[in-house]
């Protein structure tokens, strides 16, 4: 019988973890858009805050996975399988009907956010690479500059005039 199955303290526990993981994933949404208009602003400093940011948030994270892993293995115990094999429909059996309805409701949610995290994410790559494509031809031209810089008093030479260019418009013969 499926309510003997049930378990009164396994609901709000994922309840409580999917919340946890909603404020986390609106979190780094929210460094990732801030980490885009740094970067379209040309804000290095900005840029390199936000990137800290991140990197905290994915540590936070690292440490919610962590729990995540531990109520899979929880009620994959109840259930006979092992952890990783535990997917969302076997987790909310073992939840009444409302707090299973309520774990749907969020994991939907937070699917959502980490989509919309991965597409700014990629945004911000390419904009990064466009910026870094920029300045690599920035360094490119100036690179063919010539040098202006200090040389040894051996290695300096008198300044040339550029070569002579001969334009023909007409060739006349007599």
């Amino acid at each position: 019988m499926t309510t003997a199955l049930l378990d009164t303290t396994l609901g709000p526990a994922v309840i409580g973890h999917l919340d946890a993981q909603l404020a986390s994933a609106r979190r780094l949404l929210e460094g990732v858009l801030r980490q885009g208009q740094a970067i379209r602003a040309q804000d290095v400093e900005g840029v390199l805050s936000r990137l800290a940011e991140i990197q905290g948030e994915m540590e936070r994270r690292g440490r919610l996975e962590a729990d995540r892993a531990r109520l899979l293995e929880q009620a994959g115990a109840r259930l006979g399988l092992p952890g990783h094999a535990v997917a969302l429909e076997a987790l909310t059996s073992l939840m009444s009907p409302a707090d299973g309805a309520a774990a749907w409701e969020r994991s939907a949610e937070l699917r959502g956010l980490i989509g919309q995290i991965a597409h700014e994410h990629n945004v911000n790559r390419a904009l990064m690479r466009q910026e870094l494509a920029f300045l690599d031809h920035l360094t490119r031209i100036m690179g063919a500059a010539p040098d202006t810089g200090y040389r040894p008093p051996s290695e300096q030479a008198a300044p040339q005039a550029p070569p002579a260019v001969a334009f023909r418009t007409l060739d006349l013969q007599a």
